[in-house]
């Protein structure tokens, strides 16, 4: 039998969220992405918007590593620094040949790629096709992060560790749905202030040129 080697995260850049996962009594695990301590949460204020984002996982395949060709991924519009606080999943997952289930996982981040959460739902050590349940508040665990001024939530599935011949998938999701708490970042009273300005400026300018 193939024997895997653990992986060990530095204590700083490691977060673990006791979850259930169905049909088993072992926990996924939610870890920080090792850049995510070094990212300060944006300030949001009151008015700042809540909303879910739901992913469909269905066909999305994992072929390696993080980063490998043939990897799912996504992109979604989610608004400039908005703050991701939330993961809620129930999803079936199938592992091919020598891959674990437990060798899955998904990727949330920004555009950078180098910082946000990693999912793994499952932790069992063989193959085959099973289901899961979960969900974790990102803030309570000290794991919520902030897209980058271009709005956009990567969402990458790929493998802790690589089985299969190169090209050929070690999973796939079968089925189920993520959905990403979400909420909206809203610019200072300050941001409003230069915005007026600017629009006031554009104003004179127009006036003089009609004049």
């Amino acid at each position: 039998m193939k024997l895997k080697q653990l992986r060990i995260f530095p204590a700083t850049a490691l977060a673990l969220a006791s979850l259930l996962a169905l049909g088993h009594a072992q926990a996924a695990q939610v870890l920080a992405a090792p850049a995510a301590t070094k990212i300060a949460l944006p300030a949001l204020l009151p008015q700042a918007s809540s909303s879910t984002l739901a992913i469909e996982v269905a066909g999305a395949q994992s072929v390696g590593l993080a980063g490998a060709p043939g990897n799912t991924v996504l992109n979604f519009q989610v608004g400039a620094g908005a703050l991701i606080n939330s993961l809620d999943w129930n999803v079936t997952l199938s592992a091919f040949g020598a891959s674990w289930l437990s060798d899955m996982e998904v990727r949330f981040s920004s555009s950078a790629g180098n910082d946000g959460v990693w999912l793994t739902p499952g932790s069992e050590g063989f193959a085959g096709t099973m289901s899961y349940s979960g969900s974790v508040n990102l803030l309570d665990a000290g794991l919520a992060f902030a897209v980058q001024s271009d709005g956009i939530l990567r969402v990458e599935f790929a493998e802790t560790m690589k089985d299969l011949a190169p090209d050929v998938p070690d999973g796939q999701w079968d089925a189920g749905q993520i959905q990403v708490g979400i909420t909206s970042a809203v610019p200072e009273p300050s941001s409003y202030a230069l915005m007026a300005l600017g629009l006031l400026a554009l104003g004179g300018a127009l006036r003089r040129r009609q004049a």
